[in-house]
């Protein structure tokens, strides 16, 4: 039977790299997308005008909140729009 000795310095490594591999699922998570964007934000993505977007909205074709004075928009509903099954 074999034995394999843990040191202290294997465990330092140990926290070190899982240190760095938690960093880096935080910083993944960071860069996706936002689930809720602003109207600028919107007509920056889709490059399209107030006017457009305005139309989008009245006609039913891109859903939004309302929160106080500010329209969101959920990013899987333009997502939707986009590839035609919205």
């Amino acid at each position: 039977m074999r034995v394999n000795l843990v040191t202290k310095e294997d465990l330092q490594e140990f926290k070190i790299e899982l240190l760095e591999d938690i960093k880096n699922l935080f910083n993944i998570k960071i860069s996706e997308q936002k689930l809720w964007l602003r109207s600028s934000e919107v007509k920056e993505l889709l490059k399209i005008s107030t006017g457009t977007l305005q139309n989008l909205r009245v006609n039913g074709n891109l859903s939004y909140t309302r929160v106080g004075g500010t329209l969101y928009y959920n990013y899987k509903d333009i997502e939707k729009m986009l590839n035609g099954k919205g």
